[in-house]
């Protein structure tokens, strides 16, 4: 599919007013997204876990205007209470779905949105926030043409969300989700996430994700920043075509449930992203002490029980820590026993894989 193919025709229903509601996931990349070019295309694609517990639900109310508006018309409320401050990242993602959603500007919307995870806990909601917005808009062009397909919805409302924040696409559905081209990989695309189309082993159909609460001040450096960074990084083209390796080695991993090739590429991938953080110009580092203490622990702890507990980092300092079901108890004991004192107030969330994001 190309961009035109989410232009709409002429709408053959009408809708005066409603209310829609979302809850949409976060997620934990395995093969990372660093670097993008235009209109939010990722310089190299990434495949990634949805989350289950950490989510944004989204309510839109909607009313129709007596004429088309010359701006957007929303009012924005975040957990409850008045967000002026987010209004101007809200108005740049219609700005850049306008063309693909011509409705826009002939409604007045009422956004109340939260997060089920705390505010400001270092956990970006940018992914879960931009789907689950998209998620309700697309629910109103749904209503709008009443013929639209499932799977249509899903790749338009990953598409648009992409353009809020280009992880955003990862969270519309689940549990394993690519996004970018990938010449291995059937179906993959720069314009939306799909759902990971070949076999994957039971072992990962339930994995676990306690997420380390390090440092829960704002990052130094935004992704947006980070992202730019790459386009004259001296080691960006190996990177990219790492990545496009890593991905093509996943496929016989998650088919035949070989955790210790999966635990080397996904440790590699976080080290990597944050390798080129600390390359760039200017340089910069996201990492903190304790976050290094934490890996060291893990790393320890693997060879001494035999565990397949594994890390994985997002730009910034919080360590996913990553392991199969089946061992969850002695590993949550771990985390209690060795690695809690080296979280932010002792804080951590115990989350999982999961199956996308669901109409309320």
């Amino acid at each position: 599919m190309t961009e035109k193919d989410f232009i709409p025709v002429a709408y053959t229903n009408d809708k005066a007013t409603g209310v829609v509601s979302y809850k949409a996931p976060s997620n934990i990349a395995l093969v990372k997204y660093w670097g993008k070019k235009d209109h939010q295309i990722p310089a190299n694609p990434s495949i990634s876990f949805t989350l289950d517990h950490c989510a944004t639900t989204t309510e839109v109310a909607y009313s129709k205007l007596e004429q088309a508006a010359g701006d957007f018309s929303f009012d924005l409320f975040f957990e409850g209470k008045s967000k002026e401050d987010f209004k101007p990242k809200i108005k740049t993602f219609l700005n850049r779905i306008e063309g693909y959603l011509p409705f826009l500007k002939s409604y007045h919307f009422i956004i109340r949105t939260s997060n089920s995870f705390p505010h400001s806990s270092g956990i970006a909601s940018s992914a879960s926030g931009m789907s689950a917005l998209a998620l309700c808009l697309m629910d109103l062009e749904r209503e709008l043409n009443p013929g639209m397909t499932d799977e249509y919805f899903n790749k338009k409302a990953s598409f648009l969300a992409r353009l809020g924040s280009g992880s955003a696409c990862r969270s519309i559905e689940g549990d394993i989700i690519q996004w970018g081209n990938h010449k291995e990989t059937q179906g993959s695309s720069d314009l939306y996430g799909i759902k990971y189309p070949y076999e994957v082993h039971e072992v990962f159909k339930d994995f676990q994700d306690t997420i380390l609460l390090v440092d829960k001040g704002q990052k130094q450096v935004s992704s947006s920043v980070g992202h730019n960074l790459m386009h004259d990084h001296p080691f960006a083209s190996r990177r990219f075509a790492q990545a496009h390796e890593n991905l093509f080695k996943l496929q016989s991993v998650f088919e035949e449930g070989n955790l210790t090739e999966f635990i080397k590429i996904v440790e590699s991938e976080a080290l990597t992203l944050h390798a080129m953080m600390m390359t760039s110009m200017p340089y910069f580092i996201l990492m903190k002490p304790n976050t290094l203490e934490i890996i060291n622990k893990i790393w320890s702890f693997r060879e001494a029980s035999n565990t397949h507990i594994c890390f994985t980092l997002d730009a910034g300092a919080n360590v996913h820590v990553l392991y199969p079901a089946k061992e969850k108890d002695l590993v949550i004991q771990f985390i209690k026993d060795e690695l809690v004192a080296y979280c932010e107030n002792g804080q951590y969330i115990c989350d999982k894989i999961g199956y996308g994001a669901r109409k309320l």
